[in-house]
């Protein structure tokens, strides 16, 4: 081993033992902004108003997102979601964490419509869903969608029972009813039979959907959070890598990629620039754990413990001689772009994308047919890849070139569905992929 490469290797290790700042204190908490698909804004609350978002931006206490001409999904901890559809404006109004270690959440719906869908994992954690002047608290699982008008407002429950209180008392809504507030007389409500099909229940529906079939798929490592793990298990495999243990690798990867090639350097107060990444599945690996250069395997990303954190930048363990450390801006509150920026890159695969079985290669990008392999696919031509577009809502997501979406499905090669090749998320323990 060369000096200059032991020297990297050695700084490397030296920061994996170094206490990282982390995004978190003791009453603190994060959640992430998962999905973004169009005209998205959001508030930092850093008295600079609203600027672009960026999918896995960290979202705080204060925080606020508005929604033009497009749409978003916010993850929490334990895997609960919230999605917000155009002309909306919602405030993340309190995001904390009690001395008991219970999680309290507050959310302003202020227009707009949204959907939640709450998973209780922890009986003492909070989680309110606030609109004009009505508050919906459940304490079990629950699926409900929320839509505030000028005038009236509806609650839609979809799974579960939930409870609004307000000006009117408290009202029960069960599975299937719809409760409809009269915003200028006093919150009077009816109370409706049934639940009317909104262009984008289906939309709702599908990434729902996407969460609870890749939650407890691939590997059966524990994690701390639910958050994320859903990508981990669609875009990539785990491996039992000898002197590592348990370590993670996304598809489509070339041999010169590194994990900080593509993203964007983001200002939060108290926290100073915390790393976003630009792909899909870019939450968990830089937000605990660490990045190691592993010889014959490439990069890849060992979970490690939790201390309860969350870095800005994850440690990097063992690099090539001629890898840069990534290093924050030394100052300012802007928002720094790195490679691409902090769009995702085209040449990884989105979640949602159905690829048509057949033949592997056509008119796909060279990267994409040497990382399918074995398996047998193909990518209908148009840009890098067409798949059926989302017209639930009338809305085309723009997915790099491809601006196309459709439902995950599985197969050997990063959850895409047509191809009888194994589980999804490949095969926990395997080889690596070859390169």
């Amino acid at each position: 081993m060369g000096k200059r490469s032991l020297s990297c290797m050695l700084v490397g290790l030296a920061l994996a033992l170094v206490p990282a700042p982390a995004l978190a204190d003791s009453h603190a908490r994060i959640v992430r902004l998962s999905y973004v698909e169009g005209d998205v804004q959001i508030d930092r609350n850093l008295g600079q108003g609203y600027e672009k978002a960026i999918q896995n931006m960290p979202l705080t206490e204060g925080m606020k997102v508005a929604t033009k001409n497009g749409r978003l999904e916010i993850e929490f901890e334990d895997g609960s979601a919230v999605r917000v559809t155009p002309n909306s404006e919602m405030e993340f109004t309190e995001l904390a964490l009690r001395d008991s270690g219970a999680r309290v959440s507050t959310l302003t719906l202020k227009q707009g419509k949204a959907y939640f869908a709450y998973e209780a994992k922890q009986k003492e954690d909070e989680f309110t869903v606030a609109f004009g002047r009505e508050r919906v608290k459940p304490d079990h699982s629950a699926h409900f969608r929320v839509d505030v008008e000028d005038t009236d407002a509806e609650l839609a429950v979809f799974k579960g029972d939930v409870q609004a209180e307000g000006p009117s008392g408290k009202v029960e809504v069960t599975k299937n009813r719809t409760a409809t507030f009269d915003l200028v007389a006093g919150d009077k409500y009816e109370i409706s039979k049934n639940v009317e099909e909104d262009p984008f229940d289906g939309w709702d529906r599908r990434l729902d959907k996407y969460q609870q079939q890749y939650a407890s798929a691939g590997s059966n490592y524990s994690y701390p959070y639910s958050y994320g793990v859903s990508d981990l298990n669609y875009y990539g495999s785990y491996y039992n890598v000898p002197g590592y243990g348990t370590m993670w690798q996304p598809y489509f990867i070339g041999a010169g990629w590194n994990p900080f090639m593509d993203g964007a350097w983001m200002f939060y107060p108290s926290y100073g620039y915390t790393w976003i990444s630009a792909y899909p599945w870019g939450w968990m690996p830089y937000r605990y754990g660490n990045w190691a250069f592993v010889t014959g395997y490439g990069w890849m990303w060992q979970p490690g413990g939790w201390n309860g954190g969350w870095y800005t930048v994850p440690p990097v363990v063992n690099p090539p001689s001629r890898f840069v450390t990534p290093q924050p801006p030394s100052r300012g509150t802007t928002t720094v772009a790195v490679g691409r920026g902090p769009m995702s890159n085209p040449l990884i695969m989105p979640r949602h994308m159905l690829v048509q079985a057949g033949s592997a290669g056509w008119g796909v990008p060279r990267g994409f047919a040497n990382n399918l392999g074995r398996a047998s696919h193909e990518v209908t031509q148009r840009g890098f890849a067409t798949v059926h577009t989302d017209s639930s809502a009338g809305m085309s997501p723009s997915y790099g070139p491809s601006s196309a979406t459709a439902t995950p499905g599985s197969g050997h090669s990063g959850g895409f569905s047509g191809a009888s090749h194994g589980s999804m998320g490949g095969h926990p323990g395997g080889t690596p992929p070859h390169r």
